[in-house]
C-alpha cells in the first residue's frame, strides 16, 4: 500500500529514542522530510544517522524542551523554515514518573502536567497556523494506554493522559471541517528503554526481579507478549498518512488487547 507520504513534512518530538525514535525512522522509510527533536542533541544525532542509514532520506534534528513554551515556538518556527512548511506533527513527550498518590507533592502533579498535556497544547498551538496551509494536514498525539485503563503505580500518567485524550477528541471536531485530522495512539508495553525503567521501578515496589515483571508483562496481553516499538511506528505512520484520510478522532490502542474495556 503506498500510505502517500513521499515528501510529507514531519515533526516527531521525544524522537531521539524508543516510541519517537521508531515512528521518525518509519516516516523516513515512507518517503517523508522528517525533523526529529529531543532535549539531548548528541543522541538525536546519533539517531538521525542511523535512520538515514536505512532509509537513505535526510532527517534533521533540532534540540528543544517541549516543556517550555519558547523553545516549542523556536522549534516550530525552525522546522519550517527547514522543511518549508509542515504537514504532521507527532506529539510525544516522555512519561512521568512511577509511583502511587501518596509519594508525590503538588509541584510533582503540575510537573506531569506540563510534560504531557500543557507541552501537547504548547506544540500543537505553534503549528496550526502552518498545518492549516497543508493539504494533508495531521496530527498524532502520543499518549498511554493509561489514559482508558489506569495502570498500577503510575498514578502520575493515569491522572494526565486521559486530559490529552480529550484535547485531542475536542480538537478533531473543531478541525475536522478544515480537513485537518486529530487522532491519538495509546501504545501498551513496548520494548522500550521507558518501559525497561518502569520495570525496574516495578520490581523494586513489588520485591521482584526485572525478568519476573517482564513475564508478567508478557502473560497481560493476549498475544502473550509486549509489543515491538516497530510496530507502534506502523501504526502511527498509518493514522498520519492520506491512506488513513477518513480517520479522524480516533483513540487507537497498540496493546496486544490489554485494555479489557469494549469501548
Amino acid at each position: 500500500m503506498d500510505l502517500g507520504l513521499i515528501g510529507a513534512r514531519v515533526l516527531v518530538t521525544a524522537a531521539s529514542r524508543g516510541l519517537g525514535a521508531a515512528t521518525a525512522r518509519q516516516f523516513s522509510l515512507e518517503g517523508a522530510r522528517v525533523v526529529i527533536s529531543s532535549r539531548q542533541l548528541d543522541k538525536l544525532q546519533e539517531t538521525a544517522a542511523a535512520i538515514v542509514e536505512v532509509s537513505g532520506n535526510a532527517v534533521f534534528t533540532m534540540a528543544a524542551d517541549v516543556t517550555d513554551p519558547a523553545s516549542v515556538k523556536r522549534l516550530i518556527k525552525n522546522t519550517v523554515e527547514t522543511l518549508g512548511g509542515l504537514d504532521i506533527i507527532v506529539t510525544n513527550a516522555g512519561g512521568p514518573p512511577a509511583g502511587t498518590f501518596d509519594k508525590f507533592d503538588l509541584e510533582a502533579f503540575q510537573s506531569a502536567v506540563n510534560l504531557n498535556l500543557m507541552s501537547t497544547i504548547s506544540l500543537i498551538k505553534e503549528a496550526l497556523p502552518h498545518l492549516r496551509e497543508s493539504s494533508r494536514a495531521a496530527i498524532l498525539t502520543i499518549t498511554s494506554t493509561s489514559a482508558k485503563q489506569p495502570i498500577d503505580n503510575l498514578i502520575l500518567s493515569n491522572t494526565v493522559r486521559p486530559a490529552v485524550l480529550g484535547l485531542t477528541k475536542s480538537l478533531s471536531l473543531e478541525l475536522g471541517p478544515e480537513g485537518i485530522r486529530v487522532n491519538s495512539i495509546l501504545p501498551g508495553t513496548t520494548d522500550t528503554e521507558r518501559v525497561n525503567d518502569l520495570m525496574t521501578a516495578r520490581s523494586r515496589a513489588n520485591n521482584t526481579t526485572i525478568e519476573e515483571e517482564r513475564a508478567k508483562a508478557n502473560q497481560s496481553t493476549p498475544l502473550r507478549r509486549i509489543g515491538k516499538p516497530e510496530e507502534f511506528a506502523n501504526a502511527a505512520v498509518f493514522l498520519c498518512s492520506p491512506a488513513a484520510g477518513f480517520i479522524t478522532g480516533v483513540s487507537l490502542a497498540v496493546d496486544g488487547g490489554a485494555i479489557k474495556s469494549t469501548m
